[in-house]
């Protein structure tokens, strides 16, 4: 006899939105650090005494890996069968926040990556920018 109460599959739509929220936002913190820091090294060829302030779009963009991570464990953690019961309405719970999570950290690094090189593109070109 098992001590298992819940439906089998619900588990695998669980670990599912743990894995969505932290490979999406992943995703976007690589595409938002890469972007953003091509526009900081060229503005350290360009513009050197402004290096530090065009470092705020790479740990902006770092910290979405960070929060997919921290969802993914808060998920992984309230899948325990064995302990509870686990149903299908909780395993799609897990699915939908964790793909919320991590498509939402998709588009913020994207947003940040393309923000960042068309700021760094400006404040390299001109005087008026919004960091500087």
């Amino acid at each position: 006899m098992s001590s298992f109460s819940g439906d089998v599959t619900a588990p695998f739509f669980g670990f599912l939105g743990a894995a969505a929220a932290l490979v999406f936002s992943c995703m976007g913190a690589a595409y938002g650090t890469a972007k953003s820091g091509v526009g900081v090294a060229s503005m350290g060829v360009m513009r050197p005494e402004l290096v530090m302030k065009s470092i705020v779009p790479v740990v902006m963009a770092g910290v979405l890996g960070i929060y997919g991570l921290i969802i993914a464990v808060i998920i992984s953690t309230g899948i325990n069968p064995k302990a509870k019961s686990y149903y299908l309405f909780d395993g799609y719970a897990h699915l939908s926040s964790g793909l919320a999570c991590g498509l939402a950290g998709l588009s913020a690094g994207m947003a940040i990556g393309s923000s960042a090189m068309l700021e760094l593109g400006r404040t390299r070109s001109s005087r008026s920018c919004l960091w500087a």
